[in-house]
C-alpha cells in the first residue's frame, strides 16, 4: 500500500512540526508513506529527526527491522538521493535545498504510529544538502555522498556538520572513493576544525585525513564542471570515528631510516576493521604529526619521522618490514658482507615486529651464501622443533618457480648455506622475547660465484648433537633434475653413523635418474651411490668428513622426491678397539694364506716346466653395452685365454692401440675424483655400468666366471697374418687356444695319426 502526501511550502506558509502517519487504521500491509514537500529551489528545508535518530546505509542495505527511511531532493526535473537511512544512528538533521521528497517503508507487522521527523526550519544553505550527525559517546559511523555509488552531481557542494563532544576525538577515515574528469575546477574536500584553524583546511580526496579533531567540525565535499564526451563518477564513502583521547602521555618516537637503503617499514592493525555498524570497535590509528593519522602507515629509507599512536592496546597493531638487497656486478659485492639484522629503529617502537623479510637479488651466474657463524642455524622439522622466539623461512626463486629450503631458527649446526638465483629470506618472530634475542642476531649474506647444485648446506655438528636433516620443498618433493649437497663435518675424535629414515626414495622415474650420493672427503675413498629403484644404504660410519649428495629425475607421477636422515656421533675410541681387533684377524688369516699359497706355487714349479702364455693380440676391448650382442657364449669364445700365466710371459700395454691411443669407456659411470672437500659428489649419468661397489643386490652387466673358467685378457694388436700350413689365418679371428687345450687337441692327432 502506498500513500502519498503533498504539502506546499511555496506560496503559503510552512506547515512546520511533527508530520503524522495518516491516515490511520490502515489495513495490515507492507506501506510506504511517501511525503513531497514543494519549497522554493533557493530555500532550505530541514527535517529534523526524534531519536534514535538515524543511521545511512548502502542503496542496496535492508534495515535489521525492515523500516526504512529514503531522502531525495529535486534539482530541476532531476531526483537526487540524499541517501537511505535506517533508525538508530547518529543522523540528527537533514538540510536540503529546494523540494524534499520523504519516502517511509514500513512492514505490515510494524507498530509504528509516528513519522519520526518533523519539518522544523526554512532557510537558505546554497548547497545540495547539510547532513548533521550527533556524537555523546566513543562511537563510529559510515555517511556516504548523495546518489552514492552512482555519481555526486555536477558542480555540486554538501556538506557534513559533526557534534561532538569536546573530551572526545574524531578521525575521518575515507574508506571508498572515485574521481570524476574535470573540465573546470577541481575536486576536493574542505575541513572546518575550529578548535584548531581559523580558516577551512583544503585537501584532495587522496590526500591523508586528519585524525585527532577535538570536538565539533564541518567537512565538506565539492565537486566539478564535467567533461562531457567523459564525465566520470565522483563518489565518497567515509567513516568517523570518535573516541577518547588515547595518548594522554603525548610520547612520540623517531624513526632514523636516513642511512638506510631500499627498505620499506609498514605499521598496520593486526586484523582489518570489520566495519559492522551495531559494534563499535576503538579504532588504533598512527600518526606521523597532529593532523595526519591513519590505519595504515609506510615509513620509507632516507627520512626521519616522529611517531606517536592513538590506540588503546598497542597489542592491536603490528609491524611489517621489507629490505632489498641486489648485486648486478660479482666485482663490486664478492668481498661484501651484508648483516641479515633487524634495524635497531625497528626495535625502539612499542609496536611488535611481525614479520621482516630480505629479498636477495643477481642475476644466473652470481649466487648467494649465508652465513650463521656464531648461533648456526637449526632446520624445524618433526623430530627437532624450533622453539625460538623467532624463525627465517628460506625460498629460492628461479625462472618463477619456488624453492622452499624450509624454516630454520638460531641453535643448530648448519654454519653455511649456498644458494642460486634470487632469495627470500622472512624472519617470523613470536611473542615479545624477539625484542631481547635480536641483540644477538648473527645472520649474515654475501654474494658468491655460480655453484652448480641448487642448495648446499655446510653442517658443522655439535659432537653431542643429534642433527636431524631433510631435502628442501619437503611437502611438495624436490622439483625435477634438482640437485642438493650436505657438507657434514666430523668432529675429532668422533665417529658419524649416517642413517635414513626411509628405506627407499619412493619415486619412479619417467626419464633421468634420482640419486644419493655419499663419500667421505679423504683421498681414494669408497663412494656410496643409490638409485631410486634400490634401497637406501644401511647406517654407515663415517671417520672423516663427508658429503651427501641427493639429485631428482623426473618423475612418472606428481609425487616428487623427499628424503629425511639424521647423524649422530659416537666416541671413536670404542670402534678402534673393535677395528683393531678385526684387523689384527685379518692381517694373522692373510699371512697364514699367503704362506700356503708360496708353499703350493713353489711346488707346482718344481714338477712343471715354465710355459709361455700364448694370447689372441686382436681382441676388441669395447664392452658390450648387453650381454645378448655376444654372438659365441663365454664357454664357447675361449679366444685370448690363459691357461698359464708365469714370470716368462712378457707383454706390452694391453690397451694400446697400435697409433697409441686409449679408447675411452663408452657409458661408464665414474665416481667422484675431485679435490676433496671443496665441492660435492657429482650425480652419475643418466645410465652408467658403475665401477665402484653400488649396491650388493644389484646383478652384473655379465654372467659371473666359475671357478673352472680360466682367467682372460683382452686387448688390440695390429692386424698380421700367420701361416699354418697351405692356410692363411688372419689374427683378428677368435684363433687364441689355451695350451690346455692345445694338448689335449694333440694327443687326439696322435691317435688318429698312424704310427710310422
Amino acid at each position: 500500500m502506498e500513500i502519498q502526501k503533498n504539502i506546499d511550502c511555496m506560496s503559503g506558509p510552512c506547515p512546520f512540526g511533527d508530520v503524522h502517519l495518516q491516515p490511520s487504521a490502515l489495513p495490515r500491509l507492507n506501506r510506504t508513506y511517501i511525503w513531497d514537500v514543494k519549497a522554493n529551489k533557493k530555500v532550505g528545508l530541514e527535517l529534523k529527526f526524534s531519536t534514535p535518530w538515524l543511521r545511512q546505509i548502502g542503496p542496496t542495505d535492508t534495515c535489521p527491522d525492515l523500516i526504512t527511511y529514503s531522502i531525495s531532493s529535486c534539482i530541476d526535473t532531476t531526483r537526487v538521493s540524499i541517501g537511505t537511512f535506517c533508525r538508530n544512528g547518529s543522523v540528527s538533521r537533514v538540510k536540503v535545498q529546494g523540494g524534499v521528497v520523504m519516502a517511509l517503508q514500513l512492514p505490515w507487522n510494524s507498530d509504528l504510529t509516528t513519522s519520526g521527523f518533523n519539518i522544523a526550519n526554512r532557510s537558505s544553505i546554497k548547497r545540495l544538502c547539510i547532513i548533521e550527525s550527533t556524537f555523546k559517546g566513543e562511537t563510529s559511523a559510515t555517511l556516504m555522498s548523495a546518489n552514492y555509488p552512482l555519481g555526486f552531481p555536477e558542480d555540486e557542494l554538501m556538506t557534513w556538520q559533526f557534534v561532538v563532544p569536546s573530551n572526545l576525538r574524531s578521525s575521518i577515515i575515507f574508506r571508498n572513493y572515485s574521481l570524476s574528469n574535470c573540465e573546470r575546477k577541481e575536486e576536493r574536500v574542505e575541513y572546518y576544525l575550529p578548535a584548531l584553524y581559523s580558516s577551512p583546511e583544503v585537501l584532495k580526496l587522496s590526500d591523508k585525513q586528519p585524525a585527532n579533531i577535538p570536538g565539533n567540525f564541518n567537512l565538506s565535499l565539492q565537486g566539478c564542471d564535467h567533461d562531457d564526451q567523459n564525465p566520470g563518477i565522483l563518489s565518497l564513502l567515509f567513516q568517523i570515528v570518535v573516541q577518547h583521547p588515547q595518548n594522554e602521555e603525548n610520547v612520540t618516537y623517531l624513526i632514523d631510516l636516513r642511512r638506510e637503503r631500499d627498505i620499506s617499514i609498514t605499521i598496520e592493525p593486526k586484523s582489518p576493521h570489520s566495519g559492522h555498524p551495531l559494534l563499535f570497535e576503538p579504532e588504533c590509528l598512527i600518526c606521523k604529526d597532529p593532523r595526519t593519522c591513519e590505519r595504515n602507515v609506510t615509513l620509507t629509507s632516507g627520512t626521519m619521522y616522529g611517531i606517536f599512536f592513538l590506540c588503546y592496546d598497542l597489542e592491536h597493531l603490528r609491524i611489517t618490514a621489507e629490505k632489498t638487497i641486489a648485486c648486478w656486478d660479482l666485482r663490486y659485492c664478492q668481498k661484501k658482507i651484508y648483516d641479515l639484522t633487524v634495524p635497531r629503529a625497528i626495535s625502539q617502537l612499542p609496536v611488535r615486529l611481525d614479520k621482516f623479510t630480505w629479498k636477495l637479488l643477481a642475476p644466473e651466474e652470481i649466487n648467494v651464501e649465508i652465513i650463521s657463524p656464531s648461533l648456526k642455524l637449526q632446520q624445524h622439522i618433526q623430530e627437532q622443533r624450533c622453539n625460538k622466539s623467532y624463525s627465517y623461512s628460506i625460498v629460492s626463486t628461479a625462472k618463477g618457480k619456488e624453492l622452499s629450503l624450509g624454516i630454520f631458527c638460531p641453535g643448530g649446526s648448519i654454519e653455511k648455506i649456498q644458494m642460486r638465483d634470487n632469495i627470500t629470506i622472512s624472519l617470523k618472530t613470536f611473542g615479545r622475547g624477539f625484542f631481547n634475542d635480536s641483540l644477538n642476531q648473527d645472520l649474515k649474506m654475501s654474494f658468491v660465484p655460480f655453484i652448480k647444485e641448487e642448495c648446499i648446506f655446510t653442517v658443522t655438528p655439535d659432537p653431542k648433537a643429534q642433527v636431524y636433516l631433510q631435502t628442501p620443498n619437503w611437502f611438495e618433493g624436490l622439483p625435477p633434475y634438482v640437485s642438493v649437497s650436505w657438507n657434514i663435518t666430523v668432529p675429532s675424535k668422533q665417529v658419524a653413523r649416517l642413517a635414513f629414515l626411509k628405506e627407499r626414495m619412493d619415486i619412479i622415474c619417467e626419464t633421468g635418474r634420482a640419486y644419493v650420493n655419499i663419500k667421505e672427503q679423504k683421498p681414494k675413498a669408497e663412494e656410496t651411490v643409490r638409485r631410486e629403484d634400490e634401497l637406501l644404504p644401511e647406517p654407515l660410519h663415517m671417520y672423516h668428513h663427508f658429503w651427501v649428495n641427493i639429485s631428482n629425475c623426473n618423475p612418472v607421477t606428481k609425487k616428487q622426491l623427499s628424503l629425511q636422515f639424521w647423524v649422530t656421533f659416537v666416541s671413536q675410541k670404542t670402534d678402534l678397539s673393535v677395528i683393531i681387533a678385526v684387523v689384527v684377524g685379518v692381517a694373522g688369516a692373510l699371512s697364514i694364506i699367503g704362506i700356503i699359497i708360496c708353499c703350493t706355487r713353489k711346488k707346482k714349479k718344481e714338477s712343471q716346466n715354465p710355459r709361455v702364455g700364448t694370447y689372441n693380440a686382436n681382441i676388441n676391448t669395447h664392452m658390450p653395452g648387453r650381454q645378448g650382442l655376444f654372438k659365441k657364449r663365454r664357454q664357447d669364445n675361449d679366444s685370448h685365454v690363459y691357461a698359464v700365466i708365469d714370470d716368462a710371459m712378457v707383454y706390452g700395454d694391453l690397451l694400446k692401440e697400435s697409433n697409441g691411443s686409449v679408447n675411452p669407456e663408452v657409458d661408464v659411470y665414474r665416481p667422484f675424483d675431485g679435490p676433496v672437500g671443496d665441492t660435492p659428489p657429482t650425480p652419475p649419468p643418466i645410465s652408467f655400468k658403475r665401477t665402484t661397489k653400488i649396491s650388493n643386490s644389484e646383478e652384473l652387466p655379465f654372467c659371473p666366471e666359475r671357478d673352472s673358467e680360466p682367467y682372460t685378457f683382452a686387448h688390440h694388436k695390429p692386424e698380421e697374418t700367420r701361416s699354418n700350413g697351405d692356410k692363411s689365418v688372419n689374427s683378428i679371428g677368435d684363433v687364441g687356444m689355451s695350451l690346455l687345450e692345445s694338448k689335449e687337441q694333440e694327443g687326439l692327432v696322435e691317435q688318429l695319426m698312424p704310427k710310422e
